[in-house]
């Protein structure tokens, strides 16, 4: 039996909440799981959108790359 680890280099994950906190809490409990893997932020980007009724909707990317 042969076993290979390949470990991962890059990873895109995106990240969608309602309010601002709450995105942000989902973006940190995911960089402390990444984290594990050896990976780490190297970027991210986020918009904000509010819709008809006034309500706001927040989004992120965030890519991980290898330490």
């Amino acid at each position: 039996m042969n076993f290979q680890f390949e470990l991962i280099e890059d990873k895109i994950e995106f990240f969608e909440a309602g309010d601002l906190k709450t995105l942000q809490k989902k973006i940190e409990s995911q960089i402390e799981v990444n984290r594990a893997i050896l990976l780490g932020v190297h970027s991210v980007s986020h918009q904000m959108h509010v819709n008809e009724n006034g309500q706001t909707y927040f989004t992120a990317v965030v890519h991980f790359k290898k330490k």
